[in-house]
């Protein structure tokens, strides 16, 4: 029995399913954790949720801002817009079964044995594991509700961007998304900065990236995330291990196997080969 986790998948379909051979995954006896944004951007966004939907409990996934927007665009809230190649998917004959069970899935993973935690963009430095868990279970349970698109349409948006437990309704609900799916660069105190979008060496100071700010995780976990393509993976210090390397942008899909801490990684298919590689902290 394997544990193996794999950043955004984008719709890279193939790519996701070569990376898997490579590892000889099986759905019978192993477990897959997936970052989240399984969709948009790659060509294949409507077999990717086929396929993952298809491997049941073996899959421990999170939803990340892209698989969110697409719940939007399909409850007729937000627009489809061409660069998302959302549209095979749309209109799909099963898109309604797979978009209800798109909308069921966590924001937030935790494994005590293992001791992982795992959510799309990170785990604010404003929450401990108790309070991180609690929101995520908040949002989850308006997304699974008849009543979701009335959060979609108010999930857009960067404030509040300061966590206070008096955070009500949907403030609190756009909050956790936020900070679940959105989040990269925050201000020393954990603040969220929605705005800028720079790479972590070229953000103005004070900025700083979430994981360069002492968190309240129980010692020993390790956090994975993906959403910081632009890490390629890097950067982040012990206990913190990113996955995003931007396959669909002509990187990388990595996975980490969990028990023996060895890195796979499955070029787009605009590269020429495949490698197996060292941790992205260790690499060159």
């Amino acid at each position: 029995m394997s544990t193996y986790l794999i950043g955004d998948i984008h719709g890279c379909y193939d790519e996701l399913r070569a990376l898997l051979e490579q590892v000889d995954f099986s759905p019978e006896q192993d477990t897959l954790w997936l970052t989240g944004d399984l969709v948009a951007r790659g060509p294949n966004s409507l077999e990717v949720l086929r396929y993952v939907k298809s491997l049941g409990q073996s899959v421990r996934m999170v939803l990340g801002n892209h698989d969110l927007h697409l719940l939007a665009v399909f409850a007729g809230i937000s627009r489809n817009k061409p660069k998302d190649r959302l549209t095979p998917l749309l209109e799909a004959e099963d898109a309604d079964e797979l978009i209800n069970w798109l909308r069921r899935q966590p924001l937030l993973q935790v494994d005590e044995e293992k001791k992982l935690v795992m959510a799309h963009a990170g785990v604010t430095p404003q929450w401990d594991l108790e309070t991180a868990q609690a929101c995520a279970r908040e949002l989850e349970a308006v997304l699974s509700s008849d009543s979701y698109p009335l959060f979609l349409d108010a999930m857009y948006g960067d404030m509040p961007n300061n966590w206070t437990p008096e955070l009500s309704g949907l403030a609190r609900l756009r909050f956790s998304a936020n900070a679940l799916t959105r989040m990269r660069l925050c201000f020393p105190n954990g603040q969220l900065d929605m705005i800028c979008k720079e790479a972590p060496d070229s953000a103005p100071p004070p900025l700083k990236p979430w994981f360069a700010i002492p968190n309240r995780l129980p010692e020993g976990y390790t956090q994975i995330f993906g959403h910081w393509a632009s890490l390629e993976g890097k950067g982040t210090p012990p206990g913190v291990i990113g996955l995003d390397t931007g396959c669909c942008w002509g990187g990388v899909l990595t996975l980490l196997h969990w028990e023996s801490q060895r890195y796979f990684t499955q070029p787009s298919s605009r590269q020429p080969s495949m490698t197996e590689t060292l941790p992205p902290q260790q690499s060159a």
